[in-house]
């Protein structure tokens, strides 16, 4: 899928609708590394390390009570209460025929009409992350907001800045303007969190301020489908909508991640982004607002047992290069479709979700060395890094029957399809039928996708594909590389039987 950032990721691990949010009543926005900076904010930047934070140094077992811990970090938990102010849409009833009509209609005319605008109020969590103020949280729970108030344990009020915001990450840092040093947590580095390790939330679910809950860490580096940069600690604490935003503690009292979203209807299944995650970035909301990241110009997949047999490679490890951007980075550095990324900066590159971090934390202008895999043999390229751009009917006669051996209908692409089925490629055979229980159907191809490539083999009309295909040495495995909306992915295709 294309999602405009310098690498874009298929992941099929988790699907984004299976997610969602836990802020009320938001919805986790797109999400993890970036290039680090160094602190401006003096006062920030010691809380993080020599503040008066809130730890309470004890081992890492499973207490007899969970009291002494919840009674020490409760006071650097907050509740973020968010106003908007939203459009008002009103849809007019179908009127009906006869001779009451007309009575509906001037009942209709004539009656008071809902502002064009609406005030609507959500809730979530927040941690305090520094004495003069500082608040992480996450970014649906504050996006869009007019108003932010924050209540911290005290039951005192605050209104609070949005100071940076970073949906990628769905992250935020809000600041309020406290009278003296009020208590904060200090965060601890994730990595040396385990699987089992018994793990605290506090939040504020479904408004109960300050709940407590604890359990143990279920799982690292989920992939769960809510952005580029997903590496979400899976926990089993119990977490509910309005805990968006709120810490995850170890057993010493230190923040090892933010609770950020549950699957519906799950038990036992929480997810939080790791600290590692966002020490990186609060310097950059901090001082500028906004995160910027490394761009090299890649779309990238992961290498499944299909794929490694219609690209001929046994080793899996490594990133499938999709698609180039003509004049980014990567084109400008040498690295084609087709090739797989198997080291980057001397890091080796295990699969496709390593890739889009390694990029983002690189500091724009860097030069790297990208080792790719191309027919069978390792090449090594320079390149410099960029930045990473802000997100700020008939079909004519040349059809191919879906009743195929690969079950597709295809069209050539031309201006007048293109604009009916709200395609974007300039270049390929668009898909405009799949015959179900085909292998095209099996593979995932979908009414609209644009097939640029057959066997590695550039395609541009219905008669190249034929061509293509019959000169294919292998008759029941197809390798295409298809664009959907404004991303590119290879799909292998195998005939059964």
């Amino acid at each position: 899928m294309n999602n405009k950032l310098g690498v874009k990721v298929r992941s099929r691990r988790f699907r984004p609708k299976a997610i969602m949010a836990i802020g009320l009543p938001f919805l986790v926005a797109g999400l993890l590394m970036a290039s680090g900076l160094n602190w401006t904010k003096a006062s920030v930047a010691d809380d993080l390390t020599n503040g008066p934070h809130v730890s309470t140094n004890s081992p890492p077992v499973m207490p007899s009570s969970f009291a002494e811990l919840a009674d020490k970090l409760s006071p650097t938990v907050v509740n973020v209460k968010v106003t908007k102010i939203e459009k008002a849409t009103f849809h007019r009833p179908q009127m009906p025929e006869g001779p009451y009509g007309d009575f509906f209609e001037r009942f209709f005319k004539e009656m008071p009409r809902m502002p064009e605008n609406h005030r609507t109020q959500g809730a979530g969590s927040g941690v305090i992350i520094s004495k003069d103020g500082y608040i992480l949280t996450n970014n649906h729970v504050v996006e869009g907001a007019k108003e932010v108030t924050v209540t911290l344990a005290n039951k005192k009020e605050y209104k609070a800045q949005v100071v940076g915001r970073d949906p990628k990450t769905d992250l935020a840092v809000l600041k309020i303007k406290a009278k003296k040093p009020i208590p904060s947590a200090s965060m601890v580095d994730s990595e040396h969190l385990k699987v089992g390790d018994w793990v605290v939330a506090i939040g504020n679910p479904f408004g109960l301020s300050h709940t407590v809950t604890s359990g143990i860490v279920s799982a690292k580096g989920r992939v769960i489908g809510a952005g580029p940069y997903d590496d979400f600690i899976q926990t089993d604490a119990s977490i509910n909508p309005g805990n968006s935003g709120g810490p995850l503690f170890n057993m010493s009292g230190e923040v090892v991640g933010i609770n950020t979203a549950i699957i519906p209807y799950g038990q036992g299944i929480g997810f939080a982004i790791p600290v590692n995650t966002a020490k990186p970035l609060i310097p950059q909301l901090v001082t500028k607002g906004e995160v910027t990241r490394g761009y090299l110009g890649v779309s990238i997949q992961t290498i499944t047992p299909d794929l490694a047999k219609a690209l001929k490679v046994e080793d899996r490890e490594g990133a499938l290069v999709a698609d180039v951007v003509s004049g980014s980075p990567a084109d400008k550095g040498g690295i084609e479709r087709g090739d797989i990324v198997i080291a980057y900066d001397g890091k080796a590159v295990k699969d496709s979700h390593d890739l889009p971090a390694m990029i983002a934390a690189t500091p724009v202008d860097e030069k790297v060395t990208v080792t790719v895999l191309r027919d069978g043999k390792e090449h090594k390229l320079s390149m410099k890094v960029g930045k990473l751009p802000s997100e700020e009917a008939k079909l004519g006669k040349s059809v191919q029957p879906a009743k195929s051996k690969w079950g597709l209908q295809l069209h050539d692409l031309d201006p007048q399809i293109a604009q009916q089925l709200r395609v974007k490629a300039d270049q390929g055979v668009v898909v405009v039928g799949v015959e179900p229980g085909s292998p095209a159907a099996e593979a995932g191809i979908q009414e609209g996708d644009v097939i640029v490539e057959v066997d590695r083999h550039s395609v541009n009309s219905i008669n190249e594909v034929k061509e293509k295909i019959d000169e294919s040495e292998d008759k029941d495995n197809l390798l295409l590389l298809v664009q959907r909306e404004n991303g590119k992915f290879y799909v292998p295709l195998e005939q059964q039987g």
